[in-house]
Parts: C-alpha cells; structure tokens; sequence
C-alpha cells in the first residue's frame, strides 16, 4: 500500500481553518461501528502526527445503542457516525449540532446529490457530513453454489436451511423483507406479508449477526451459505481473501448514506471538525479503498478509484444503481411496530 503524505494532510486540515495548535491539542472522542474507517491504525497515526491531537475510540453495534449512547453520555464523544435516516431524530432530541461546513475545506468536494442531502440536512443546517454510502443486501458463500442466486428468494431455499446468516436488527429485516415482497421500504402497505415472509425465514437462519467481525467468522468457517452484508464489508472481505461474493438481486437493494456528526454537548468541536476533514479528505479514502471501503460520497475521491474497483465496478453500475432502493427516515412508531414484531419472531426460533 502508498504510503500517507502527512504533508498533503497538514495542508488540507490547515487550509479547513481546523488545526489546532500542538499546544492546544486535545482527544477527538470518536463513536462507530469497529473496523470502520476511523479507526484504521494508519490513519489516526496520521491525524495525530499532523495535528498533536489523540484520537480514542468508543464502538456501538446497532444504531439503537449508538443514539443511547449519546443520550446516557453527555459530552462523551465529538464525532459519531450516524446514518442518514437517524440524523433527523438525533437533531430533534438536541443530540448533535449544527456543522458550520466552511471549517471543513473539503465539504465542496462532496457529490452535490449527497451534499444537498435533506436527511443530512433537517431544515437547511448541516447535521450530517455526508462520507460513505453502500447497499445492504447478501453475500453468498463461492463454495456453495456453482452460479451465484440473483434473487432473494435464496433465503427462503430449503436447500440452504441451517445455513442462512441474517443480521439481528428489526429495520433491515423488515425492508429486506419489504424488497422480497415487492414493496417500497419507506412506504410499507402490507405488514401482514412481511410478517408471513420472516416467520417462514425463521428456521432457515443459522444465526443472527451483529458484528462484520463475526459475520466474517462464520463465513470462512463454512457456516453460511448466503448471509445479509453491507456492500463495504463485503468488500473487505474479499480483499481479505474470503471466498464471498456480494449480490444485488433483481428485487433491489437497500441503500444507504453514512453522515459524520459533532454531538451538542462535544467540547472539542473545532478538533471534531478537523477529523472529519481528514475522513473526507480523497488521500484518506483512496488508501482506505485498498482495503476494502464503503463508496466515498467525494466526488473527487470515487473519481480517484481504480477502473477495476469494487467501488466503481459495482456501485458504478447505473443498473445497480437503478434497483436500489434509499433509506428514509422511519418513524418511532414504527420501529417499535418492528421491534415488537422482531422479538416475538425470534422468541419462536
């Protein structure tokens, strides 16, 4: 892998108007999911080199934790990884502020579809700077078929009982479901259906995941054959030479917009801001690509990508393109409809 420039990094953080002194330096408190990004080695080096400030990470697995997290730890954290159909509500319940984007050079970099984003952007204030976005849809074990399924219909494919991997989160089995049933994700008709769909799918399911960790696991063991995956962690599962291959199916995919945000009550905003620079920044995305990333929302870094990138390949397929399906934002009523259906479901497997 090409080595970081910590040159072009002091430039790009100290043009953003965002660099603090050394003598000034403080921690940027940072909220993800693990092995996501942020909390490459090499990139922190790098921040930390050029910028005299320590990054220390706090991790959640569900976005339901990560928004508990900022409610019961008030001043904890100064950036947080929030997805785009939980920022509304993360602005409405006062738990992350407003981001002045001049302090963050690259923000005009951003692809104008993203950057304009109104689920980032509640009310024309920037709650949200965009940084990645993906699908969620499956990954298929290469040792289990000779020709990978092109539908979704594989899940519920005796032939594949016991070996289903499916991740434990009642949203996305409700739009997974919404996809298999002909729906629209964020204007469901038919509850009844998609109850019928996942309480067949129940004894299909060998586990359910909640980690890329453990997803990656139990698929070089051999216990999947075809398990719900985010698009980026499929990649860097095949970089890391497990036998998967990601599949959009013809019913579509559901996609998804990760926005870097600054909690109300962080402390170090103007440390936050520069991070986020640095997240956004191409130099940092196209060597986190070598490894397996979600697609940058920088237009300037996906242009910077590789012809035969996963990234560009895949994701760059404007028929692809066309089966996903968005991610809204959902009501509280509504996830606890979910919610409530999900464990009832489970309490029967």
């Amino acid at each position: 892998m090409k080595p970081i420039k910590l040159k072009s990094i002091i430039s790009a953080v100290a043009l953003s108007g965002a660099m603090l002194s050394h003598s000034f330096a403080a921690d940027v408190r940072v909220l993800n999911w693990k092995g996501y990004g942020t909390d490459a080695e090499w990139a922190v080096d790098a921040f930390e080199k050029s910028t005299g400030n320590k990054v220390v990470h706090d991790y959640f697995n569900s976005e339901q934790e990560m928004l508990t997290k900022l409610r019961t730890n008030p001043g904890a954290f100064d950036v947080v990884l929030i997805n785009s159909a939980y920022t509304l509500a993360a602005k409405e319940e006062g738990l992350i502020a407003p981001i002045d984007v001049s302090s963050i050079s690259h923000f005009g970099d951003i692809a104008p579809n993203m950057a304009s984003n109104a689920d980032l952007a509640p009310g024309g204030e920037v709650y949200g700077v965009p940084w990645t976005w993906g699908l969620t849809s499956f990954a298929i074990n290469t040792g289990s078929f000779d020709t990978a399924p092109d539908s979704l219909e594989v899940f519920w494919n005796s032939d594949y009982k016991g070996k289903i991997g499916w991740r434990d989160d009642p949203l996305e089995s409700v739009q997974m479901s919404a996809l298999v049933t002909g729906q629209d994700i964020n204007n469901i008709s038919d509850m009844d259906a998609i109850k019928k769909r996942l309480t067949d799918l129940m004894p299909q399911i060998k586990t359910f995941w909640s980690s890329e960790g453990d997803w990656n696991q139990f698929m070089a063991a051999g216990d999947f054959a075809a398990a719900t995956i985010w698009s980026g962690s499929a990649a860097r599962s095949m970089s890391k030479g497990l036998p998967v291959q990601f599949v959009v199916p013809k019913e579509g995919a559901i996609g998804w917009l990760d926005g870097l945000s600054i909690p109300e009550s962080s402390t170090n905003k103007e440390a936050a801001a520069a991070f986020i620079n640095w997240m956004i920044d191409p130099e940092f995305y196209t060597r986190w690509a070598e490894e397996g990333a979600p697609a940058s929302a920088n237009a300037k870094a996906a242009a910077a990508l590789p012809e035969d990138n996963f990234n560009r390949s895949v994701l760059g397929d404007p028929e692809v393109v066309a089966r996903v399906q968005f991610m809204q934002p959902v009501s509280d009523e509504d996830r606890n409809r979910y919610l409530e259906m999900w464990q009832d479901l489970k309490a029967t497997q």
